[in-house]
């Protein structure tokens, strides 16, 4: 649990705030509607004037204090120079790191390693798994990522596997999209591997993770799960979501700075992915020898512990249920034009921040990247075009935690307008 008296020193940045901080300790988390907290908050990102940005579901604006402390560690990596990584910070200072980040994540730290991104998690994760063989089938969703699609297709074809689809159907509900893998599974009985990802970033969507995976694994079906656009957003630590092998980023809803990622497999699971391409800087039974990424950019990783620090000081919970606010703020004025398909369904546990929409009748490429282009151009809002659900493509919008809900009103009013002719 965050220390109020952290939080409150933080958002006020005073030597008074923290007097008072210390006499009068929170006793529930922020509202999610309480405007001068968020305000607070909002004031230590440092965002351009010069649009309203709804597309925080590519990375994280990094906090002033992260921004500040990157920039001191990018000053001495530059000073101090290769005798910095070799004699102190590469080793004990890394592994330190790792420690926070498993204490985050809720797992030992030996089963976790760092990484560029949840690409190069994923990636490392599919391409060297195991146990598929001739015959057996790999599935993925329809609103995975593009990425791990194209390797689930590789790892396929290389062997000799065939490849299942779910088809996510549209509107979404819990029990569609649980009946959707169900059937998938149940048609393809020799699944052997299972793409699962719990927020898809082209509609938002939250899949109820565990439940899909205890179902995979009752058929023996393994499931590689990418929370890249759930950690940091949703309240939850790795072994809730009941999956062996796990990749994330730290650069989206945490704010570390961009290249950052964590790669995770349980411990009696190592075995199952193969080092990758013959690493022999760990042993085979270090799950650092699952990443080789080279010189990696130290002055970020150095950054972790702030971007850690200032996540921990606004709270999981309370910063979750703040951009569930915003997107329901947007979203509830948005449903009664008529003429939009929300492609995130109001219900509890099945959206964060992210949400996708489309004119109705309008799910081509082109027609989208129409609407967002008109979005930046006419309003000064910009959004980002997302392809591949059932329904066709759609615009995303995603606010963060400086996002005001009087920007919201303009975008509301906007797609008013558009959809209105």
């Amino acid at each position: 649990m965050t220390d109020p008296l952290t939080r409150r020193a933080f958002l006020h940045g005073t030597a008074l705030a923290a007097l008072a901080a210390s006499q009068e300790l929170y006793a529930q988390p922020p509202a999610a509607d309480d405007e001068s907290h968020w305000r607070a908050v909002a004031a230590h990102y440092d965002v351009s004037a010069d649009f309203i940005n709804l597309e925080n579901a590519y990375y994280g604006i990094m906090g002033r204090q992260v921004a500040d402390d990157f920039k001191r560690n990018i000053d001495t990596l530059n000073r101090d120079n290769s005798r910095l990584l070799r004699q102190s910070f590469d080793g004990d200072g890394t592994e330190a790191i790792r420690l926070q980040l498993a204490r985050h994540l809720g797992v030992p730290v030996d089963e976790i390693a760092l990484t560029r991104g949840a690409t190069e998690s994923l990636q490392n994760l599919i391409s060297n798994y195991r146990p598929l063989r001739q015959g057996d089938t790999v599935v993925y969703g329809d609103l995975d990522y593009d990425a791990m699609q194209y390797a689930m297709n590789d790892l396929a074809e290389r062997r000799g596997a065939r490849v299942a689809i779910v088809r996510v159907p549209e509107p979404a509900t819990r029990q569609g999209v649980l009946d959707a893998y169900e059937r998938t599974l149940r048609a393809n009985p020799r699944a052997r591997l299972l793409l699962l990802t719990h927020i898809s970033h082209r509609t938002g969507l939250v899949f109820p993770v565990a439940d899909i995976t205890r179902m995979a694994k009752r058929r023996g079906v393994d499931v590689i799960v990418d929370v890249a656009q759930s950690w940091g957003q949703l309240d939850y630590r790795l072994p809730d979501l009941q999956a062996d092998f796990v990749g994330g980023n730290l650069h989206k809803w945490i704010g570390a700075p961009l290249g950052l990622g964590f790669i995770h497999i349980r411990k009696e699971r190592l075995a199952d992915i193969g080092v990758h391409l013959g690493d022999r800087d760990y042993e085979r039974d270090d799950i650092r020898s699952r990443v080789h990424s080279g010189t990696l950019n130290s002055a970020a990783v150095m950054t972790i512990p702030a971007a850690l620090r200032l996540h921990e000081e606004i709270g999981t919970a309370a910063k979750g249920a703040r951009l569930r606010y915003l997107r329901d703020y947007w979203v509830g004025r948005v449903r009664p034009i008529g003429n939009v398909d929300i492609l995130t369904p109001d219900v509890d546990g099945m959206y964060g921040a992210v949400t996708s929409f489309r004119l109705r009748g309008q799910g081509t490429r082109e027609q989208n990247v129409a609407l967002a282009r008109r979005l930046m151009d006419q309003f000064g809002i910009f959004t980002v075009v997302r392809h591949g659900p059932v329904g066709g493509s759609c615009v995303r919008v995603t606010p963060a935690l400086f996002t005001q809900p009087a920007q919201l009103d303009r975008l509301v009013a906007a797609i008013g307008q558009i959809a209105a002719g």
